[in-house]
């Protein structure tokens, strides 16, 4: 007993900062609604050494009995995502060996590897650096196969629930490539680098907020602007700097798909902001949106890399300096929030009262980029 008190009180020591952090608006509406998911990932993670979770959801389905089909650019959305639907397991090339071990073939750049600016990096075989290479990359995708099971569970509940049945249409194609995201990410991850890493408690609160939420529209926003727009940045930053094929190419086919996901937010959400909702709960969204920003920025610490590689030879509060400083951070800032923030200003959600705090975190200047519905999935591609 006295053992668990303490494995405890060690978690919620290590879990205060990112308790702060999930919270740091201070809107006390946005504190209740992610309170309960920050406990649940940062202090009982519930993530961590299980085989399945169980989060409650609640929300009530929307039926359409007009079956009106009153949104032409949401019905152009549709249409394009049925006829550019691709097949996992039968439009890449499988038959591909991934040998990680190939120094002319890096999974990742040493420029990528936050220990690399450490001392004891130099020190290190190229077997030893592979390794470390090979752990990173799986623990990205494993975060990457996570936030995709969470879509695809997302995509469905937003299809219940959302009022337009144009919107509800293209829902239904979203569900179909969520599913074949997981599909192919799982795949990768167990029979090319047979490696896969639990949820990172930070993901996990991210996931349990949006899931936990029955407003329609914030399950729009926090699957679709944050989570979608991030993953848009994230895949583009991966398959530039990759030297493995295969996994160019599974890259390159989920952008095509996500491109029009956050298209789909985007739509969905820029009038009912603008038009559908009153000063309060706007500010209410706004919080929210950059609390998880806030949380997606720290999905990146890579603890879970931190406990296998590091844990030994530094502490956490090093590591997350480490990393936080690193060029592999600053990279995906730059690409993740080109994606986000252009779309927040889209959608109504960056008023001057926001401006200073994500000027706080070094994003505001993005602001002045192209929305998701004004980039095509070749520019996405080409713009990686």
């Amino acid at each position: 007993m006295s053992m668990r008190l303490q494995q405890a009180l060690q978690t919620l020591l290590d879990s205060a900062p990112l308790l702060r952090d999930a919270s740091s608006s201070g809107n006390v509406r946005v504190l209740a609604s992610l309170l309960g998911p920050a406990f649940r990932g940062f202090v009982q993670r519930r993530g961590k050494g299980v085989v399945s979770t169980d989060i409650s959801v609640g929300y009530e389905a929307s039926f359409n009995w007009s079956y009106g089909r009153d949104d032409p650019d949401m019905a152009r959305l549709y249409h394009l995502a049925k006829t550019s639907q691709w097949n996992a397991a039968t439009d890449l090339d499988w038959s591909r060996s991934v040998d990680w071990l190939d120094p002319a073939m890096p999974l990742l750049p040493d420029s990528w590897m936050p220990p690399s600016k450490l001392p004891a990096w130099g020190r290190l075989s190229e077997r030893e650096r592979a390794t470390q290479r090979h752990g990173l990359l799986s623990w990205m995708l494993s975060q990457f196969l996570h936030g995709e099971q969470g879509a695809l569970f997302a995509a469905s509940q937003i299809t219940e629930c959302v009022p337009s049945l144009d919107a509800k249409l293209y829902g239904s194609t979203q569900v179909a490539d969520e599913g074949r995201h997981v599909e192919v990410f799982h795949a990768y991850l167990t029979q090319k680098l047979e490696k896969l890493y639990e949820i990172n408690d930070n993901l996990y609160v991210v996931i349990d907020a949006i899931m936990s939420d029955g407003r329609w529209d914030m399950k729009f926003l926090g699957m679709q602007i944050m989570i979608e727009g991030l993953a848009l940045g994230a895949f583009g930053s991966i398959r530039q700097v990759t030297s493995e094929p295969l996994l160019k190419d599974v890259l390159r086919s989920v952008i095509t798909d996500e491109a029009r996901h956050v298209h789909y937010g985007v739509l969905a959400l820029s009038r009912f902001y603008r038009e559908g909702i009153d000063e309060r709960a706007r500010r209410e969204r706004e919080d929210w949106a950059f609390d998880l920003s806030v949380l997606l920025r720290n999905r990146f610490l890579a603890h879970e890399f931190y406990d296998e590689f590091y844990a030994h030879r530094m502490t956490r509060c090093a590591w997350d300096e480490l990393m936080l400083q690193s060029d592999l951070m600053g990279f995906f800032r730059r690409t993740m929030f080109r994606r986000i923030v252009p779309n927040l200003k889209r959608i109504g959600l960056l008023s001057a009262r926001m401006r200073p705090r994500y000027a706080s975190l070094g994003l505001l200047e993005y602001e002045h980029g192209r929305a998701a519905s004004e980039l095509t999935a070749r520019e996405l591609l080409d713009d990686a």
